[in-house]
């Protein structure tokens, strides 16, 4: 039996992670830490027999556990990660994984050094609909993938803490960016998987197109061009509408995602069926934990190999900031790295 603990305990701990972490037989979690005195009393709750914590530094001094979850705002990741891996433990960490380049490339070698696992939660590529184009791919029904558009809109940031009106995604220091560091990170690691090589450069450019008193871009369009293939990535706040859309171009055909729907169309044919829930229909997606979970443990245990998670939130990390960076150069196309943090920046196709 494993022993774990919740560091942090929002919206995203108790709704998406907890209710995996509970139908496990295999793990416990059984301390839990968050700043905010009123979480002690949801914590007993749901976790009755856990230990609580007022500060994370005191969990992870004073917790006897095997692994911790992240699940505190953005700017927090790196220091928590860097205290837990310095314990001896494995760590799972929401995404953004951390904000920058040189942090994700030392908080990769402190990991590998301690022989601990450090993994990002990717929950949206075990979406049912990212999982049945992924086979569709798998199978060829359209041939080699040259293009992709993704849109993910929305009409505003998902909720945040407990106090009506703050919202942490809106403060730059905190969230590491806006809807860019929120939503970019599921299209990235999505686009790149189903097109299966790395990009060769980024453009992006960021603004506010609505929500002019924010201090974070409401809105990101992203170009990313591969070997053989490109992919247009547009993310917004500011929509009149909540939903998912994609499209992928093949050499024998296309597929389209909208809301729960996959269209294929090929050699003249259209096939079409519904795959629930939509990517749109709400924020925690505690179905979608438990396979992350899976991938975590397997590399916990030493029946899977170590790194091909964080090779993947490696180049997502880049890609983030190269996006900023471009945006900052009025659209400029930058380079990714050739090289990663890891043994190897491929993720698993």
């Amino acid at each position: 039996m494993l022993r774990g603990a919740l560091l942090g305990l929002g919206n995203v701990a108790l709704h998406g992670h907890l209710p995996g972490w509970m139908r496990r037989p295999d793990v416990e979690i059984v301390a839990a830490a968050d700043a905010r005195p009123g979480r002690r009393a949801e914590c007993h709750a749901r976790l009755p027999g856990a230990r609580w914590y007022d500060s994370t530094d005191e969990l992870l001094t004073d917790a006897s556990v095997d692994f911790v979850d992240i699940c505190t705002p953005p700017s927090s990741h790196a220091p928590l990660i860097r205290g837990a891996l310095g314990r001896g433990l494995h760590v799972l960490c929401e995404k953004p994984l951390v904000c920058s380049v040189d942090e994700v490339r030392s908080l990769a070698q402190l990991a590998a050094a301690s022989g601990r696992v450090l993994q990002s939660v990717d929950n949206w590529q075990h979406a049912p609909i990212i999982r049945q184009v992924r086979e569709l791919l798998g199978r060829g029904e359209i041939g080699e993938v040259s293009r992709v558009v993704w849109h993910t809109l929305r009409t505003r940031p998902a909720p945040a803490g407990d106090t009506p009106g703050q919202n942490w995604r809106l403060e730059p220091a905190v969230a590491c960016g806006g809807v860019l560091a929120d939503h970019g990170w599921h299209a990235f690691y999505i686009v790149q998987r189903w097109i299966g090589k790395r990009p060769t450069s980024i453009a992006a450019r960021l603004e506010t197109r609505r929500h002019t008193d924010w201090p974070v871009e409401d809105t990101a369009t992203v170009a990313l061009t591969f070997p053989d293939a490109a992919a247009e990535v547009f993310l917004t706040w500011a929509a009149d509408v909540r939903r998912n859309w994609a499209e992928l171009t093949g050499t024998a055909g296309r597929i389209e995602l909208d809301g729960d729907t996959l269209t294929v169309t090929r050699h003249g044919g259209e096939r079409r069926w519904s795959v629930p829930p939509s990517l749109s229909d709400g924020s925690w997606h505690p179905d979608w934990f438990d396979p992350v979970v899976d991938q975590f443990l397997a590399e916990v245990t030493g029946s899977a190999p170590h790194g091909s998670n964080l090779a993947e939130a490696s180049l997502c990390v880049a890609l983030h900031a190269l996006a900023r960076e471009s945006s900052g150069r009025g659209g400029q196309a930058l380079a990714p790295p050739l090289a990663a943090p890891t043994a190897s920046m491929e993720p698993s196709v």
